[in-house]
């Protein structure tokens, strides 16, 4: 079955957190937590700051994967390659949706403040209750 973006979005805005993986610095895996900020242009955008190991282990191996639970024993995994941009227009867009964010940036010209999204996204969300998994490529 063939996931739309619709299904992507609702997903994620749902499971509220999502865990993000990386290979870190030193080579090995690191997992985090991360939230989904938002959907534009057809793409899914996410945030950080530029201050955080986070985003220097993204800009040296930019393919990423999220994973997150649902509801009904399901999951999601996302995997993309994490593209920067600097669409301060978006910023500001996701300082408007999210308190904590612009809690944290206050302004989108904020120079410690990166927005990303996934170039060439692929996404599975499966269950324990026997459902074939729905695919999204």
């Amino acid at each position: 079955m063939i996931l739309q973006l619709e299904e992507l979005i609702d997903f994620l805005e749902e499971s509220k957190t999502q865990y993000l993986a990386t290979v870190g610095l030193d080579g090995k895996p690191r997992v985090r937590p991360f939230q989904f900020m938002l959907a534009a242009k057809g793409r899914l955008y996410f945030c950080t700051s530029n201050r955080k190991v986070v985003f220097k282990e993204i800009q040296q191996e930019p393919f990423v994967e999220l994973c997150a639970s649902g509801s009904n024993l399901s999951w999601i995994r996302l995997r993309g390659k994490a593209v920067f941009s600097m669409d301060i227009t978006l910023k500001q867009l996701i300082l408007e949706l999210n308190p904590l964010v612009k809690s944290i940036y206050l302004t989108p010209d904020n120079p410690d403040f990166e927005i990303f999204y996934l170039d060439m996204p692929e996404a599975i969300i499966s269950d324990l209750c026997g459902n074939p998994p729905r695919i999204y490529q």
